[in-house]
């Protein structure tokens, strides 16, 4: 177990594989950890260095004084990379963890070879309406009736202090509820971009294009020797929803070749 020091937290990490890729960190989603990805790790692990992380309040890093934000976690993850003695690495997220990746990539572009973005918008009504809508149902007195999911049993078994599942549950329910809009800052990444989604996704499929749009993609035929091909790449999974994407054999298919192409 390996716990990095930054910026206040105790941030939780764990290394797997070993080769000639790049490394890449893996950030898991709300109310999950870094376990989330045993399904896609050892196929990304194979040739490559991977870092699990568990994010501010998730798994084994235990919560501090602060809110959930994006925009705080991205300077965490920026901090482990520099504290794991990397120039950069590739950096994948999935929903929450997606939203870390993004803010990482706008943040501190430096530290980002290549991003994966895992099933989450640009902006807040990039989700359907009915998801926004759960969102701004959730709060803290949902905490309760969530202790029968299997998400608490995974908290439970690995939270510091399991007692603070209310706490995490709340802080939550108030990140999602923010009203956000990134597409002007997204636009700036300079590092390629795989977006990847389910075609069941919980993300409306005219925000992905919309999204893929913003670094050049879907505007223009590339052309018969693919020169007019942007950087960025668009992956929707058949069969895949927001939910199961993590489990799906295709994530690892569709990540592992474009962190290995050449740019």
């Amino acid at each position: 177990m390996s716990y990095a020091e930054v910026n206040g937290l105790s941030l939780y990490f764990e290394e797997h594989g070993s080769g000639p890729g790049e490394p890449l960190v893996l950030l898991h989603g709300g109310i999950g950890a870094g376990e989330t990805f045993a399904s896609v790790l050892p196929a990304l692990a194979d040739r490559r260095r991977v870092v699990l992380v568990d994010l501010q309040g998730h798994g084994r890093t235990a919560d501090i004084d602060r809110p959930l934000r994006p925009e705080l976690m991205a300077d965490d993850i920026a901090a482990l990379i520099r504290h794991l003695g990397l120039a950069r690495a590739d950096v994948l997220g999935y929903s929450v963890g997606a939203d870390v990746a993004l803010r990482t990539a706008i943040q501190h572009p430096a530290v980002v070879r290549r991003l994966v973005v895992v099933s989450t918008p640009t902006r807040r009504d990039g989700w359907f309406p009915e998801v926004v809508a759960a969102m701004d149902q959730m709060s803290a007195a949902a905490a309760e009736p969530m202790k029968q999911s299997p998400l608490y049993e995974l908290y439970a078994r690995l939270a510091p202090r399991p007692q603070d599942w209310p706490v995490l549950i709340g802080k939550l329910a108030e990140l999602k509820q923010r009203d956000y809009d990134w597409t002007s800052e997204v636009a700036t990444i300079t590092a390629p971009v795989l977006l990847v989604f389910g075609d069941a996704d919980a993300v409306r499929p005219a925000h992905a294009v919309e999204f893929f749009a913003l670094f050049g993609g879907g505007t223009r035929d590339a052309g018969w020797d693919g020169s007019d091909r942007p950087a960025a790449r668009l992956a929707v999974l058949p069969g895949v929803t927001h939910y199961d994407i993590l489990t799906s054999p295709l994530l690892a298919g569709a990540v592992a070749p474009f962190l290995d192409a050449a740019f």
